[in-house]
């Protein structure tokens, strides 16, 4: 099939693979996994199956690449307001805000995926780390300005730690399925986090 915009120039490489990506996002989001193929794919983005098997060699790893693709393009600002407590807060604030629609799509439409890989969602979250927009955590990035400030002694928690106030966000929202009011988000930092941390002695109380 003759790959062309209405310009009549033909796509290629990342702009190709971004139409892709695109229309297998429509495809999930609409139809759900058990709809998710490579002809379905194809032919809402105007190209054919071996186009897609050169990219991808079968249909769970290009809907991780499409729920990446529509991540990336979302990205979620790191907020670096001088205190750790604070910065927190606002990035718990802004991942339900960003991500609560998410979950809600996630759980409605890759049912099948789960019951068919016999994953879960936080397993799908690893997989996601591992892609092209894996690497240092938002989480660990924030621990490493307030260390700099003098706020705090990351080595002495452990991963779970670390990541327990992200854990406790994702729950909230794949059990509500909608945007988590700042008082449930101050109470996870302000009443389970931070204590965690003072009882570990890893907080630098200042004097």
């Amino acid at each position: 099939m003759d790959l062309k915009r209405e310009t009549g120039t033909r796509r290629r490489g990342a702009e190709l693979e971004d139409a892709i990506l695109e229309a297998a996002w429509a495809e999930l989001t609409e139809n759900g996994y058990a709809a998710f193929t490579f002809e379905s794919i194809a032919a809402r983005a105007g190209t054919s199956r071996p186009v897609l098997y050169r990219r991808w060699s079968d249909r769970d790893q290009l809907m991780l690449a499409a729920i990446d693709h529509e991540r990336a393009r979302n990205p979620i600002q790191v907020p670096d307001t001088g205190n750790l407590r604070d910065d927190i807060v606002i990035l718990l604030q802004r991942v339900s805000a960003a991500r609560a629609g998410f979950a809600a799509l996630m759980s409605a439409q890759l049912n099948d995926y789960f019951r068919a890989t016999g994953t879960t969602f936080f397993e799908l979250k690893r997989l996601l780390q591992t892609g092209p927009q894996g690497g240092d955590s938002t989480m660990d990035l924030i621990l490493d300005r307030a260390a700099a400030r003098g706020e705090i002694d990351p080595s002495v928690l452990d991963t779970r730690t670390i990541e327990l106030p992200a854990t406790l966000m994702r729950y909230e929202l794949l059990v509500n399925l909608k945007r988590s009011p700042d008082s449930v988000i101050e109470e996870i930092v302000d009443d389970i986090w931070m204590p965690l941390l003072r009882a570990k002695g890893a907080l630098r109380e200042k004097a």
